[in-house]
Protein backbone atom coordinates (compact mmCIF):
# COMPACT_ATOMS: atom_id res chain seq x y z
CA UNK A 1 0.00 0.00 0.00
CA UNK A 2 2.69 2.39 0.86
CA UNK A 3 4.44 1.73 -2.41
CA UNK A 4 1.39 2.50 -4.20
CA UNK A 5 0.75 5.37 -2.59
CA UNK A 6 4.11 6.90 -3.27
CA UNK A 7 3.90 5.90 -7.10
CA UNK A 8 0.72 8.05 -7.14
CA UNK A 9 1.84 11.05 -5.19
CA UNK A 10 4.75 11.07 -7.62
CA UNK A 11 2.40 11.25 -10.61
CA UNK A 12 0.60 13.88 -8.95
CA UNK A 13 4.07 15.97 -8.57
CA UNK A 14 4.43 15.53 -12.29
CA UNK A 15 1.16 17.20 -12.88
CA UNK A 16 2.27 20.38 -10.41
CA UNK A 17 1.12 23.65 -11.53
CA UNK A 18 0.06 22.15 -15.26
CA UNK A 19 -3.04 23.51 -16.51
CA UNK A 20 -3.78 26.33 -14.09
CA UNK A 21 -4.30 29.73 -14.87
CA UNK A 22 -2.68 32.55 -12.86
CA UNK A 23 -5.83 33.52 -10.30
CA UNK A 24 -8.04 31.09 -11.65
CA UNK A 25 -8.07 28.18 -8.75
CA UNK A 26 -9.20 24.64 -8.77
CA UNK A 27 -11.45 23.91 -6.24
CA UNK A 28 -11.42 20.14 -4.97
CA UNK A 29 -14.53 19.83 -2.27
CA UNK A 30 -14.51 16.47 0.18
CA UNK A 31 -17.60 15.21 1.80
CA UNK A 32 -16.80 12.34 4.71
CA UNK A 33 -18.76 11.15 7.07
CA UNK A 34 -17.61 12.49 10.88
CA UNK A 35 -15.33 10.50 13.02
CA UNK A 36 -17.16 7.79 14.79
CA UNK A 37 -14.70 4.92 15.09
CA UNK A 38 -11.67 4.02 14.23
CA UNK A 39 -11.61 4.17 10.61
CA UNK A 40 -13.71 6.84 9.98
CA UNK A 41 -11.61 8.90 12.64
CA UNK A 42 -8.21 8.07 10.13
CA UNK A 43 -10.65 8.79 7.04
CA UNK A 44 -10.56 12.67 8.27
CA UNK A 45 -7.48 12.50 9.47
CA UNK A 46 -5.81 11.48 6.06
CA UNK A 47 -8.34 13.91 3.87
CA UNK A 48 -7.04 17.05 6.13
CA UNK A 49 -3.26 15.01 5.62
CA UNK A 50 -4.41 15.17 1.79
CA UNK A 51 -5.35 18.89 1.87
CA UNK A 52 -2.29 20.17 3.79
CA UNK A 53 0.03 18.50 1.43
CA UNK A 54 -2.19 19.28 -2.48
CA UNK A 55 -2.26 22.90 -1.08
CA UNK A 56 1.59 23.08 -0.16
CA UNK A 57 2.40 21.73 -3.69
CA UNK A 58 0.02 23.52 -5.62
CA UNK A 59 -1.16 27.12 -4.92
CA UNK A 60 -3.54 27.67 -7.44
CA UNK A 61 -5.46 23.98 -6.00
CA UNK A 62 -8.25 24.89 -2.82
CA UNK A 63 -9.10 21.52 -1.18
CA UNK A 64 -12.31 21.75 1.32
CA UNK A 65 -13.26 19.16 3.47
CA UNK A 66 -16.13 18.99 5.14
CA UNK A 67 -18.14 16.79 7.43
CA UNK A 68 -21.58 14.75 8.15
CA UNK A 69 -22.07 13.85 11.32
CA UNK A 70 -25.37 11.80 9.61
CA UNK A 71 -26.51 11.38 5.85
CA UNK A 72 -28.64 14.21 6.05
CA UNK A 73 -25.38 16.61 7.36
CA UNK A 74 -23.55 14.69 4.76
CA UNK A 75 -26.03 15.88 2.06
CA UNK A 76 -26.47 19.57 3.01
CA UNK A 77 -22.65 19.74 3.66
CA UNK A 78 -22.46 18.69 -0.51
CA UNK A 79 -25.37 21.01 -1.45
CA UNK A 80 -23.02 24.16 0.22
CA UNK A 81 -20.03 22.83 -1.51
CA UNK A 82 -21.64 22.90 -5.21
CA UNK A 83 -23.00 26.49 -4.41
CA UNK A 84 -19.47 27.26 -3.98
CA UNK A 85 -19.01 25.84 -7.70
CA UNK A 86 -16.38 22.93 -6.72
CA UNK A 87 -14.64 21.92 -9.77
CA UNK A 88 -14.11 18.55 -8.33
CA UNK A 89 -16.42 16.23 -5.55
CA UNK A 90 -14.77 13.28 -3.54
CA UNK A 91 -17.59 11.56 -1.39
CA UNK A 92 -17.04 8.93 0.78
CA UNK A 93 -20.92 8.09 1.75
CA UNK A 94 -22.11 7.53 4.71
CA UNK A 95 -25.12 6.05 3.16
CA UNK A 96 -24.76 6.04 -0.56
CA UNK A 97 -28.16 5.67 -1.13
CA UNK A 98 -29.98 9.34 0.09
CA UNK A 99 -26.56 10.56 -1.07
CA UNK A 100 -26.75 9.16 -4.62
CA UNK A 101 -29.59 12.23 -5.50
CA UNK A 102 -26.89 15.14 -4.61
CA UNK A 103 -24.07 13.38 -6.35
CA UNK A 104 -26.08 13.09 -9.57
CA UNK A 105 -27.01 16.92 -9.29
CA UNK A 106 -23.42 17.20 -9.09
CA UNK A 107 -22.76 15.74 -11.82
CA UNK A 108 -25.24 17.22 -14.09
CA UNK A 109 -23.81 20.53 -13.38
CA UNK A 110 -20.56 19.65 -14.55
CA UNK A 111 -18.44 18.66 -11.77
CA UNK A 112 -15.97 16.18 -11.50
CA UNK A 113 -17.32 13.16 -8.93
CA UNK A 114 -14.65 10.50 -7.63
CA UNK A 115 -16.86 8.03 -5.12
CA UNK A 116 -14.94 6.55 -2.31
CA UNK A 117 -15.79 3.57 -0.78
CA UNK A 118 -19.14 3.07 -0.58
CA UNK A 119 -20.90 2.84 -4.35
CA UNK A 120 -23.34 5.06 -5.26
CA UNK A 121 -27.02 3.55 -5.86
CA UNK A 122 -26.76 5.01 -9.15
CA UNK A 123 -22.89 5.22 -10.61
CA UNK A 124 -22.48 7.94 -12.00
CA UNK A 125 -19.48 9.04 -11.11
CA UNK A 126 -16.31 9.52 -13.12
CA UNK A 127 -13.97 7.13 -10.75
CA UNK A 128 -14.68 5.08 -8.09
CA UNK A 129 -11.86 4.33 -5.79
CA UNK A 130 -12.22 1.35 -3.00
CA UNK A 131 -10.09 -1.22 -1.32
CA UNK A 132 -10.43 -4.74 -2.48
CA UNK A 133 -12.92 -6.07 0.12
CA UNK A 134 -12.17 -9.56 -1.33
CA UNK A 135 -8.26 -8.90 -0.94
CA UNK A 136 -9.17 -8.10 2.84
CA UNK A 137 -10.39 -11.40 3.15
CA UNK A 138 -8.43 -13.41 1.10
CA UNK A 139 -5.07 -11.58 2.66
CA UNK A 140 -6.55 -12.48 6.57
CA UNK A 141 -7.23 -15.84 5.39
CA UNK A 142 -3.46 -16.28 4.08
CA UNK A 143 -2.15 -14.88 7.11
CA UNK A 144 -4.39 -17.04 9.29
CA UNK A 145 -2.88 -20.31 7.38
CA UNK A 146 0.81 -19.21 7.46
CA UNK A 147 0.56 -18.23 11.49
CA UNK A 148 -1.30 -21.46 12.37
CA UNK A 149 0.37 -23.85 10.30
CA UNK A 150 -2.48 -24.88 8.25
CA UNK A 151 -4.06 -26.40 10.76
CA UNK A 152 -6.61 -25.37 13.86
CA UNK A 153 -9.62 -24.33 15.21
CA UNK A 154 -10.80 -20.79 14.46
CA UNK A 155 -13.70 -18.18 15.59
CA UNK A 156 -14.87 -15.32 12.72
CA UNK A 157 -16.02 -11.95 14.21
CA UNK A 158 -17.66 -10.51 10.96
CA UNK A 159 -18.57 -6.77 10.06
CA UNK A 160 -21.51 -5.56 9.44
CA UNK A 161 -24.26 -7.63 7.67
CA UNK A 162 -23.72 -5.72 3.84
CA UNK A 163 -22.02 -6.62 0.52
CA UNK A 164 -18.56 -5.35 1.75
CA UNK A 165 -18.47 -7.67 4.71
CA UNK A 166 -19.68 -10.76 2.48
CA UNK A 167 -17.28 -10.02 -0.30
CA UNK A 168 -14.99 -10.41 2.29
CA UNK A 169 -16.01 -13.19 4.65
CA UNK A 170 -16.80 -15.07 1.11
CA UNK A 171 -13.01 -14.54 0.18
CA UNK A 172 -11.70 -15.68 3.13
CA UNK A 173 -13.61 -19.05 3.23
CA UNK A 174 -12.51 -19.55 -0.20
CA UNK A 175 -8.91 -19.31 0.23
CA UNK A 176 -9.30 -21.29 3.38
CA UNK A 177 -10.80 -24.23 1.48
CA UNK A 178 -8.13 -23.73 -1.36
CA UNK A 179 -5.31 -23.59 0.93
CA UNK A 180 -5.49 -24.80 4.58
CA UNK A 181 -8.59 -27.38 4.30
CA UNK A 182 -7.45 -28.56 7.66
CA UNK A 183 -8.27 -25.28 9.17
CA UNK A 184 -11.98 -25.18 10.38
CA UNK A 185 -14.14 -22.55 11.15
CA UNK A 186 -16.10 -23.08 14.29
CA UNK A 187 -18.11 -20.17 13.96
CA UNK A 188 -18.64 -16.68 12.49
CA UNK A 189 -20.80 -13.85 13.69
CA UNK A 190 -21.32 -10.34 13.01
CA UNK A 191 -19.69 -7.87 15.59
CA UNK A 192 -20.75 -4.92 13.63
CA UNK A 193 -17.32 -3.01 13.22
CA UNK A 194 -17.46 -1.95 16.63
CA UNK A 195 -15.31 -2.53 19.79
CA UNK A 196 -18.17 -3.46 22.80
CA UNK A 197 -19.60 -5.59 20.18
CA UNK A 198 -16.62 -7.49 19.34
CA UNK A 199 -15.78 -7.85 22.64
CA UNK A 200 -19.35 -8.83 23.82
CA UNK A 201 -19.13 -11.74 20.97
CA UNK A 202 -15.59 -13.04 22.61
CA UNK A 203 -16.85 -13.16 25.81
CA UNK A 204 -19.63 -15.54 24.28
CA UNK A 205 -17.05 -16.97 22.04
CA UNK A 206 -14.58 -18.77 24.76
CA UNK A 207 -17.51 -19.63 27.14
CA UNK A 208 -19.60 -21.93 24.35
CA UNK A 209 -15.47 -23.32 23.08
CA UNK A 210 -12.94 -24.44 25.42
CA UNK A 211 -10.38 -24.16 22.63
CA UNK A 212 -9.58 -21.91 20.17
CA UNK A 213 -6.76 -21.73 17.72
CA UNK A 214 -7.09 -18.53 16.24
CA UNK A 215 -9.55 -15.60 15.65
CA UNK A 216 -10.52 -13.47 12.44
CA UNK A 217 -11.67 -10.33 13.86
CA UNK A 218 -12.96 -8.56 10.51
CA UNK A 219 -12.13 -5.04 11.65
CA UNK A 220 -9.33 -3.80 14.05
CA UNK A 221 -11.55 -2.00 16.32
CA UNK A 222 -12.88 -5.27 16.84
CA UNK A 223 -9.91 -7.17 17.80
CA UNK A 224 -9.44 -5.11 20.26
CA UNK A 225 -12.44 -5.70 22.15
CA UNK A 226 -12.09 -9.39 21.27
CA UNK A 227 -8.78 -9.09 22.80
CA UNK A 228 -9.75 -7.51 26.05
CA UNK A 229 -12.14 -10.09 26.82
CA UNK A 230 -9.66 -12.80 25.85
CA UNK A 231 -7.09 -11.46 28.74
CA UNK A 232 -9.83 -10.85 31.05
CA UNK A 233 -10.48 -14.65 30.52
CA UNK A 234 -7.58 -15.73 31.84
CA UNK A 235 -6.81 -18.27 28.78
CA UNK A 236 -4.05 -19.01 27.25
CA UNK A 237 -4.84 -21.26 24.31
CA UNK A 238 -5.02 -18.83 21.58
CA UNK A 239 -2.37 -19.15 19.03
CA UNK A 240 -2.95 -16.12 16.81
CA UNK A 241 -5.53 -13.31 16.59
CA UNK A 242 -5.46 -11.35 12.66
CA UNK A 243 -7.16 -8.21 12.32
CA UNK A 244 -8.68 -6.63 9.52
CA UNK A 245 -7.61 -2.07 8.34
CA UNK A 246 -4.58 -1.90 9.92
CA UNK A 247 -4.86 0.72 12.71
CA UNK A 248 -1.91 1.98 14.77
CA UNK A 249 -2.73 0.38 17.78
CA UNK A 250 -2.97 -2.98 16.37
CA UNK A 251 -0.04 -2.67 14.04
CA UNK A 252 1.94 -1.52 16.77
CA UNK A 253 1.24 -5.25 18.76
CA UNK A 254 2.17 -6.67 15.66
CA UNK A 255 5.68 -5.18 15.51
CA UNK A 256 6.26 -5.33 19.67
CA UNK A 257 5.76 -9.33 18.81
CA UNK A 258 2.55 -9.39 20.60
CA UNK A 259 1.78 -13.21 21.66
CA UNK A 260 -1.56 -13.61 20.69
CA UNK A 261 -2.37 -10.64 18.22
CA UNK A 262 0.17 -11.64 15.44
CA UNK A 263 -0.99 -9.93 12.13
CA UNK A 264 -3.39 -7.43 10.40
CA UNK A 265 -4.16 -6.53 6.76
CA UNK A 266 -4.47 -3.41 5.34
CA UNK A 267 -7.76 -1.60 4.44
CA UNK A 268 -6.05 2.08 4.57
CA UNK A 269 -8.09 4.97 4.88
CA UNK A 270 -5.74 6.68 2.92
CA UNK A 271 -7.99 5.66 0.05
CA UNK A 272 -9.59 9.27 0.35
CA UNK A 273 -6.50 10.63 -0.05
CA UNK A 274 -6.26 8.72 -3.17
CA UNK A 275 -9.42 9.87 -3.87
CA UNK A 276 -8.51 13.43 -3.75
CA UNK A 277 -5.20 13.38 -5.53
CA UNK A 278 -7.38 11.28 -8.46
CA UNK A 279 -9.36 14.12 -8.50
CA UNK A 280 -6.49 16.99 -9.33
CA UNK A 281 -5.20 14.22 -11.58
CA UNK A 282 -8.81 14.27 -13.31
CA UNK A 283 -9.25 17.84 -13.72
CA UNK A 284 -5.61 18.43 -15.22
CA UNK A 285 -6.50 15.99 -17.77
CA UNK A 286 -9.43 17.33 -18.97
CA UNK A 287 -12.05 16.09 -16.82
CA UNK A 288 -11.54 12.54 -18.00
CA UNK A 289 -9.87 9.81 -15.62
CA UNK A 290 -6.43 8.94 -16.58
CA UNK A 291 -5.70 5.94 -19.25
CA UNK A 292 -9.92 6.25 -18.60
CA UNK A 293 -9.81 4.43 -15.72
CA UNK A 294 -13.52 4.11 -13.86
CA UNK A 295 -12.34 1.96 -10.90
CA UNK A 296 -8.97 1.60 -8.88
CA UNK A 297 -9.10 -1.22 -6.47
CA UNK A 298 -6.32 -0.73 -3.85
CA UNK A 299 -5.71 -4.57 -2.87
CA UNK A 300 -5.09 -5.44 0.75
CA UNK A 301 -2.22 -6.56 1.96
CA UNK A 302 -0.64 -8.35 4.95
CA UNK A 303 1.16 -7.00 7.89
CA UNK A 304 3.24 -9.32 10.05
CA UNK A 305 6.40 -8.39 12.58
CA UNK A 306 8.56 -8.70 9.72
CA UNK A 307 7.27 -5.28 7.71
CA UNK A 308 5.30 -3.93 10.53
CA UNK A 309 7.76 -0.80 10.64
CA UNK A 310 6.93 0.20 6.93
CA UNK A 311 3.40 0.63 7.77
CA UNK A 312 3.32 2.22 11.52
CA UNK A 313 2.84 5.91 11.84
CA UNK A 314 2.05 7.03 15.14
CA UNK A 315 1.44 10.57 13.88
CA UNK A 316 -1.92 8.88 12.68
CA UNK A 317 -4.83 9.12 14.46
CA UNK A 318 -5.80 5.52 13.51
Amino acid sequence: MKNWLMLISAGLLLLTGCGESGADKLKIGVSVPAATHGWTGGIVWCAEQAKKEIEAANPNVEVIVTLGETTSAQADRIENLLARQVDALVVLCQEPGPLTPVCEQAKKAGTYVVIVSNPLSNRVEDLFVNGDNRSLGAAAAEAMGQLLGGKGDILVMEGIPCPINTDRVEAFREVLAEKYPEIKILESQPAWWNTEKGMSLMENYLQKYPEIDGVWAGDDDVLIGALKAYEESGRSDIKAMVGGGGSKTIIKKVLDNDPVVRATVTYSPEMISVGIEKALEGLRNGGKPVNGEKELLIPSEIILNSNAAEYYNAESVY
